[in-house]
């Protein structure tokens, strides 16, 4: 599952090739098309009939989120298309429009006959125009490159929590310090609570592995068992570890994690845990181990992260 570092990736390359280009035509290709779009609730004559004439302002993220908010001209943006990426979904720009490709589920068509295309081979991502609204406290709905965006976000996503690469959550922040209340607030284990989007966006498996390795924690220490400062250095390393992905390009284990050219990250050369069943531990020598976590694998050294 794509995590905050490689939907980044995705944010920067559509900021990069796709604002302000005026829609012509959206097709929705075959039943598999139609799953893409289940969360329209017209379907994908609304999909298109919501995008065709408008152009996309911004692209803008939190979390493992992402959307693009839609402009007519001179208007203000009150609605985004609203994507989430699933497993496998891939927004990618076509050299040349004109060939068919099994995966490919919608074609965005601009007005300068240039595409985008979202592929999605297990079809679990969706695409919607949804309605943005107001965030819950005041704070911009995402990040738009390295800028808050406005005060939106969609509708869907209003739930979602703030993720660590976000300034209102950063070290020494108040929203830090509430996180931290909140996580010792729980007797729950702490890759539990990094797992949950509602609480702090953007971690998935991968890099809460690799950031319980940093700070030296099993993944069922429970958050009420650490001390305030302890926890600091676990939302230290996930943002460390997130940050040094990005920087990568994020991490490709096969060609379903790519940017919007097609190429892949290189982070996964510099996993210390996840994926690493077996093999020596590169702090203390210790065998990895992978274990059963939530219906998916954790991975953790048996000598530095002893069982709590």
């Amino acid at each position: 599952m794509p995590e905050l570092p490689e939907v980044e990736t995705v944010r920067a390359g559509l900021a990069r090739h796709v604002l302000d280009r005026p829609i012509a035509a959206v097709q929705v290709h075959g039943p598999l098309g139609a799953r893409v779009t289940r969360r329209q609730l017209g379907g994908a004559e609304e999909l298109s009939a919501r995008l065709v004439g408008r152009s996309f302002a911004a692209a803008v993220r939190r979390g493992k989120y992402l959307w693009l908010p839609l402009r007519e001209a001179g208007g203000a943006a009150e609605e985004a298309l609203f994507a989430h990426l699933g497993m496998s979904g891939q927004f990618l720009l076509p050299e040349d429009p004109a060939p068919e490709h099994p995966h490919r589920r919608v074609r965005i068509t601009f007005a300068d006959d240039g595409a985008l295309d979202f592929h999605d081979q297990r079809t679990f991502g969706h695409l919607a125009v949804t309605d943005l609204v107001a965030t819950s406290d005041g704070g911009p709905g995402g990040d738009a490159g390295g800028i808050g965006s406005d005060p939106l976000i969609p509708e869907v996503a209003a739930h979602i929590a703030r993720d660590l690469l976000d300034p209102m959550v950063a070290a020494g922040t108040v929203g830090r310090a509430a996180l931290v209340r909140r996580i010792r607030a729980s007797a729950r284990g702490v890759k539990k609570a990094l797992l949950d989007q509602e609480l702090v966006s953007g971690v998935g498996n991968i890099y809460a592995d690799e950031a319980l390795w940093t700070a030296r924690l099993h993944y069922d220490r429970p958050g009420r068992s650490l001390p305030p400062a302890r926890l600091q250095l676990l939302l230290d390393a996930a943002t460390d570890v997130m940050r040094a992905a990005l920087a990568a390009g994020g991490t490709s284990f096969d060609s379903l994690y790519v940017n919007v050219n097609g190429a892949s990250g290189y982070f996964d050369r510099s996993l210390h845990v996840y994926g690493r069943e077996g093999e020596p531990c590169d702090r203390c020598g210790g065998t990895i181990r992978r274990e059963s976590f939530a219906n998916r694998s954790s991975f953790r050294c048996a000598r530095c992260q002893r069982r709590p």
